[in-house]
């Protein structure tokens, strides 16, 4: 995939035809995203980097595409996004280790 843009309209589309089969669904999404943003103490710019560096972690093609272009526009740069998604790479090594150590726990516990 290397058009994002029509990706993007592509997502809008199918995403429209899912919220008409599934209104309830979307519309608890959209309250879902309201509510993230209603308190104030995070800027715009900041919860899209946020959403980013969690849209690589859950490996999510549609939130990166949204998300991306959100983050943009609320004035985050190449930079910063580059510096956010740092921070996603080394939470999941991080989990990778914390995870290593427990197959390791599981192991000891086989008895063979």
């Amino acid at each position: 995939m290397t058009d994002w843009n029509a990706y993007r309209a592509h997502l809008g589309e199918s995403i429209g035809a899912f919220a008409t089969l599934s209104p309830g669904t979307l519309k608890g999404l959209q309250t879902l995203d309201r509510a993230a943003a209603e308190t104030g103490h995070l800027d715009a710019k900041t919860r899209e980097l946020i959403a980013l560096a969690v849209a690589v972690t859950t490996r999510c093609d549609g939130c990166i595409s949204v998300h991306s272009t959100a983050a943009v526009k609320a004035g985050a740069t190449k930079a910063e996004i580059a510096e956010a998604l740092g921070v996603a790479v080394a939470l999941n090594a991080g989990a990778a280790v914390v995870y290593s150590s427990r197959v390791l726990d599981a192991v000891e516990t086989v008895k063979v």
